[in-house]
């Protein structure tokens, strides 16, 4: 018997049954084909088409906005009164605002001492300023060096407290919410917070207060990220792509337009008052600075985005570590919106425009529609379009808005421009996790509150290329993504079809973004830290 003879190895019976059963299939999918299949379809198209459309106008309204603000020279000094601040004779240091800066930090040794290091190097009279370390670690030889670094400090003069807690309840938010309470606080005129991979200029406090100090309803100066890293890696010089093009045109818009904007939790200087009269630091979603912003722009108070002050800061480089910010950055608003949509519109202390401003733009174009569309229309609907030819895209949704609202995204990014085929391939990956975490939000599920913090490296990677080469343990389920390999397949498998029968040449596209979902189901992107 020939091993090749199939008929010899599997019975007739089985062949026949399966080849019934294969008919059946057929004959239930054409039965279902035109009355359900094309036109679910069909209405999928329309929906994700008329979200494209409202991302697209968007991003051109935006763009002509930052064209303005660039060709006018609407600078934030003639927008808001500032003045620098001057010594006087008679009252001393007296003169100067009490300033609080708050340290968050959780199991950070990689960066503590770089964070803790810049904050007491702020240049400001040292008798108005307060340093508070809020360490949340649970590893004890963490909290010993932290408080160490803080002695350290203290002992050179430096006002520098070391607060702990016995739990972590509320994460970042009960971290601040509990370092407000300390009595030291009640002095204190404004609060700077920086996260513990962030290192400001010893000059942000000048170039920051005095907005504070003669604009008395303005309420946050935030001050734009600037990454060390950026070029470690493909995977960091795409995240740079995406954030540049957030600070430089969506909050530079959102501060010269509405003076609202979302605070981006860190390297911001916030009015206590202000604080306070909003509700203070809430838990109740993973954006807790989100969720101040919006509470505190309902009571009337302005923000200033201070796109000419950058502060540094470490990108997550190991994938595992961005696809759990990610989590974070899209469920968090999805699910504050859920929370305050009937607030926001029922308010009554804040015009009309800036109530749709603030639902339409922010939360629904920016937030849910650009994480949705991304990935249902253009690795879900599109693709099934190949497989039901009744069902067609026109020329400019598929190709036309998609190609502007790239070439708008690149002009915050113009060194990474030849990089673009890449940075789409890259969203459009990680628009899948992005599209989860937004339903996770919007449906209030199982995840929605899950807080993990962004993984540091600091100079890890230095110091592990130093060691001894030792035998690297490689656990195969950190490496491996099903979710991505899965829609990898599918994007593969409609990319040979359309290669063998269709007529839309979509396999190109096609081929392109499920290589890409390979690679990241297998963990090949962003920096690999060893484990010895």
């Amino acid at each position: 018997m020939e091993l090749g003879d199939s008929a010899a190895v599997i019975p007739d019976s089985f062949m026949g049954y399966r080849d019934d059963i294969t008919m059946q299939m057929t004959m239930i999918l054409d039965q279902i084909r035109a009355p359900l299949i094309v036109p679910v379809l069909r209405l999928a198209v329309y929906i994700c088409l008329t979200m494209s459309v409202m991302l697209f106008v968007e991003r051109v309204y935006m763009g002509i906005v930052i064209s303005l603000v660039k060709l006018f020279g609407r600078k934030p000094e003639k927008r808001f009164k500032w003045e620098p601040m001057k010594d006087d004779i008679e009252l001393g240091n007296s003169v100067y605002p009490m300033v609080l800066i708050q340290i968050p930090m959780y199991n950070e040794r990689e960066v503590y001492q770089l964070s803790i290091g810049a904050a007491c190097g702020l240049s400001w009279p040292s008798d108005r300023i307060v340093i508070q370390v809020l360490d949340d670690s649970t590893d004890p030889t963490i909290k010993d060096l932290v408080e160490m670094e803080c002695s350290r400090w203290a002992s050179k003069g430096v006002n520098i407290k070391y607060e702990i807690r016995d739990n972590r309840n509320g994460y970042k938010a009960g971290a601040l919410k509990e370092g407000m309470k300390k009595s030291y606080v009640k002095s204190c005129d404004y609060v700077a917070i920086f996260d513990a991979d962030f290192q400001p200029e010893p000059d942000f406090l000048w170039r920051t207060v005095p907005f504070l100090l003669h604009n008395p309803k303005l309420a946050l100066v935030q001050a734009r990220w600037k990454f060390v890293n950026s070029d470690e890696c493909l995977m960091t010089r795409m995240q740079e792509m995406s954030l540049d093009y957030h600070f430089m045109v969506e909050q530079e818009v959102g501060s010269s337009t509405y003076a609202f904007f979302g605070f981006n939790g860190t390297a911001g200087i916030w009015r206590i008052s202000a604080l306070n009269e909003a509700g203070g630091w809430k838990d109740r979603t993973t954006v807790e600075d989100m969720d101040l912003a919006v509470r505190a722009s309902l009571k009337g108070w302005k923000f200033l985005y201070l796109g000419s002050l950058k502060v540094k800061n470490e990108l997550p480089s190991t994938f595992k570590a961005y696809r759990y910010q990610q989590h974070r950055w899209s469920c968090g608003p999805a699910n504050l919106f859920r929370k305050m949509a009937l607030e926001i519109m029922t308010n009554k202390n804040v015009t009309l425009w800036k109530k749709v401003h603030v639902i339409y733009s922010f939360f629904v174009v920016r937030k849910l529609v650009a994480h949705i569309v991304t990935f249902i229309f253009y690795c879900v609907v599109l693709p099934a379009t190949v497989l039901v030819p009744e069902v067609t895209v026109p020329k400019w949704g598929a190709v036309y808005i998609p190609s502007i609202i790239t070439l708008l995204n690149a002009v915050g990014t113009p060194r990474s421009l030849h990089l673009m085929v890449f940075w789409i391939l890259f969203e459009n990956v990680m628009s899948l996790h992005r599209t989860k975490a937004t339903f996770i939000g919007l449906l209030e599920g199982g995840r929605v509150n899950e807080w993990i913090v962004t993984e540091k490296l600091g100079d890890l990677k230095a110091k592990s290329a130093t060691k001894a080469p030792k035998k690297l343990r490689f656990r195969f389920g950190d490496r491996i993504h099903a979710l991505e390999l899965g829609v990898g397949m599918y994007l593969f498998s409609v990319g040979c079809y359309d290669a063998l029968f269709g007529k839309n040449h979509y396999y190109l596209y096609l081929f392109a973004q499920a290589f890409a979902f390979f690679i990241a189901g297998c963990g090949q992107i962003g920096t690999v830290v060893p484990n010895y």
